[in-house]
């Protein structure tokens, strides 16, 4: 039997090997609320420069998950996901900067990384944009829950996201779900994160499509189903949702 060590050093090869499959322990460990054994493989990753991994270090920090909270070591790993293409990142960061309280207020980075996301064909990403430069516009309901969560008021955009969600918008619905899963404004709850990710997957959300597939990989909010999570990620990945894209080929080598 491995001793501890060599077996995280061996665990630690077998995910540079295949940071997708990495990510999705991660997830799994996550999803438990198993924080310090998250954080492991994600620093592992994010040493690779994986988007991903960087992008949810940063939720790590930025929510005091398992550690501290540091708003400024979440700053720096955000930008770090952004400047390496994490369309996620961009968009946070964008929200952050945009609405001020969490980070300090700067339109002309608020700008900058939301042109970014705009520009991987992220749609909340062009409608801030489209709020910021035309003040007259109303903001829509999602919209406004993402400025409430980026100003910190967490159980104020959770309500607000509920509301959308009742009202038929499946991407308000995963931004609950993510909510329920770390906990965010309301109490954590993995069987109601698996319940929206659910609707929203079959309402033809790429990012709850993929939500799904890690559920049903893992075990983890889902009964494991190799089979069930294979045709849930084939279905964000045909979205061009690029986790989803990364796992599918990680899928497709090891076949």
């Amino acid at each position: 039997m491995l001793s501890g060590v060599h077996a995280q050093e061996s665990d630690a090869s077998d995910w540079i090997k295949n940071p997708a499959m990495g990510n999705y322990q991660a997830y799994a460990e996550f999803k438990m609320a198993h924080y310090e054994s998250a954080r492991h493989i994600w620093q592992v990753l994010a040493g690779l420069g994986n988007t991903d991994a960087l992008f949810n270090l940063t939720i790590l920090a930025e929510d005091g998950l398992g550690e501290p909270r540091d708003l400024k070591k979440a700053e720096s790993l955000y930008t770090a996901a952004a400047q390496a293409g994490g369309f996620k990142a961009q968009y946070r960061l964008g929200m952050l900067y945009s609405t001020g309280g969490t980070l300090a207020k700067d339109a002309t980075k608020a700008r900058h990384f939301l042109n970014l996301a705009a520009a991987h064909g992220d749609k909340d990403a062009a409608e801030r944009l489209a709020t910021l430069d035309q003040p007259q516009r109303a903001p829509t309901e999602l919209e406004q829950a993402d400025i409430l969560s980026s100003s910190g008021q967490q159980a104020e955009a959770a309500a607000l996201y509920q509301r959308a969600a009742d009202a038929g918008n499946s991407r308000a619905r995963t931004r609950l779900a993510w909510m329920y899963e770390a906990g965010r404004g309301v109490e954590r709850s993995l069987e109601e994160a698996a319940r929206l990710f659910e609707r929203s997957a079959e309402d033809g959300d790429a990012e709850a499509q993929y939500a799904l597939a890690v559920m049903y990989r893992t075990g983890k909010g889902q009964t494991r189903d190799l089979g069930k999570s294979l045709v849930w990620l084939k279905r964000s990945a045909s979205q061009s949702y690029p986790p989803a894209q990364a796992a599918l080929a990680a899928e497709s080598a090891l076949q």
